[in-house]
């Protein structure tokens, strides 16, 4: 039974430099840190300007606002790897005149700061007016550096920017610098969800009892964990492809968030991994080629579900006789209008791909360039290449000289150079064929000296020419 919170996201092909781009290199044998619990930061940034001295439903709203934030940090306190901070703005000078630069951190964060906030809610009389922009662009101050903490940001206002500022534009900013996640914005009156939207996720309370649900229906989102399944489909749009790397990046920064193999657990269910649901995140499902899904925002407290189309094939390239243990040509894999490899196997060796067509290159003597390899979802394409033989020179003198392949129109195409700075016997395993041997001695200074020699390569056996 698939539960609540069900995404369908669109997904694409993505060609392989541009991912590589989004990667680090780890160096080989270095040891995976356990991973630890993330610390939770929430900074309030509460609006104090003049508006908030008003009367709402018989009560002024800075002490609603007072009440509630501090039933909320009652309860925050309970939660181990919580730390909660206080930002004002609006309180500092009165109005008129206007003091756009009018906000303060209060209370910093760290350990048990709960009763040092409520302590400043008390103290706190509104009377200026609301830098909002400049406030939140503030916070970026606010977080001391943590590697693993979530920054969470919670606008509490009853109004709108008065000093000109774009809290867009320094929402999408700070979030882009990694400096916070989205954040929310808890709007009380009127609704201001046309304004905030842009900024982040905004919540609007008409009254005293919807100010206080809609303060702890952030606070769940914030601390409830997030589940997210990510079905992997063959060919009949079934969940079965699995053992595939999960990159999740966020979406803003282009950061690396974690990386997991998927896996299909016991059940024949894909496994469920527990994320931040505060990022939006871009998959790449790193099948051959990859498979990225874009923009998948989750829902909070729940069970979300994803799927991209990955149904795949094997490829085996081997030699038509196993006896030559020395021979092992690397095998280049691209797709059809590509120029960098996908992937490089061995003979004998199968790798998985999705269905479709490719261009395989061996890297025999010549190279072996196979076109349009079909591969079929849940089936191994198996090619077969002819055994090499032994191309044996002995020579004694040095030399310029140069190995063809000859066509059967008639034309030849370049194989390898011989070494023009060894005087010793040389062996090349050759892709059975007819060759030509081009050479003249280092010491003549007459191109008439050089020679021209064809011969055969066939598998297994050698083929000697004496210079």
């Amino acid at each position: 039974m698939v539960a609540h919170g069900i995404i369908w996201r669109g997904f694409r092909l993505v060609a392989l430099p541009l991912l590589l781009a989004l990667f680090s290199v780890t160096k080989v044998g270095a040891q995976t840190p356990a991973k630890t619990i993330p610390e939770t930061r929430i900074l309030f940034l509460l609006d104090a300007s003049q508006s908030m001295y008003g009367v709402w439903h018989g009560e002024r709203k800075y002490m609603v606002a007072r009440q509630i934030l501090s039933d909320v940090l009652d309860s925050l306190a309970t939660h181990q790897n919580v730390q909660v901070a206080l930002r004002v703005y609006g309180h500092l000078k009165p109005y008129p005149p206007q003091d756009c630069n009018d906000t303060r951190l209060e209370v910093p964060f760290g350990p048990s700061q709960t009763e040092a906030i409520k302590k400043v809610l008390s103290q706190i009389k509104p009377k200026g007016t609301s830098p909002i922009a400049m406030a939140l662009e503030s916070t970026e101050n606010d977080f001391p550096p943590c590697s693993s903490c979530r920054n969470i940001v919670i606008l509490i206002t009853d109004g709108l920017e008065e000093c000109g500022g774009d809290i867009c534009e320094v929402s999408a900013r700070l979030q882009q610098k990694n400096i916070f996640l989205k954040p929310y914005i808890l709007g009380l009156g009127q609704n201001m969800e046309e304004s905030y939207d842009c900024a982040g996720y905004y919540f609007n309370a008409e009254n005293k009892v919807e100010f206080s649900r809609a303060l702890n229906i952030i606070i769940t989102k914030i601390l409830n964990k997030t589940s997210l399944q990510v079905n992997l489909l063959d060919a009949q749009n079934r969940p079965t492809e699995t053992n595939v790397n999960l990159t999740f990046i966020n979406s803003k920064t282009n950061e690396v968030i974690e990386n997991y193999i998927h896996t299909i657990n016991s059940k024949g269910v894909p496994d469920t991994l527990n994320l931040d649901p505060d990022f939006e995140y871009n998959i790449v499902v790193n099948t051959l080629p990859p498979v990225l899904i874009e923009e998948v925002s989750l829902t909070k407290g729940q069970h979300n579900i994803v799927a991209a189309s990955t149904p795949r094939g094997g490829l085996q390239i081997a030699l038509k006789s196993n006896t030559q243990p020395n021979v092992n040509p690397a095998v280049l894999v691209y797709l059809p209008d590509e120029q960098t490899q996908l992937n490089i196997q061995y003979p004998f060796q199968t790798a998985q791909y999705l269905q479709g067509n490719y261009r395989v290159q061996v890297l025999t003597l010549p190279v072996t360039t196979l076109e349009n390899v079909s591969i079929e979802a849940g089936k191994t394409t198996q090619i077969l290449i002819d055994n090499p033989g032994i191309l044996s020179i002995l020579k004694k003198i040095k030399g310029y000289g140069s190995l063809y392949v000859l066509k059967p129109d008639g034309s030849q195409e370049w194989v390898v150079d011989i070494n023009s700075e060894s005087d010793n016997n040389e062996s090349y395993y050759l892709q059975p064929g007819t060759y030509k041997l081009v050479f003249r001695p280092r010491f003549s200074m007459q191109s008439i000296h050089t020679k021209n020699i064809n011969f055969n390569i066939t598998s297994f056996k050698t083929t000697r020419i004496n210079l």
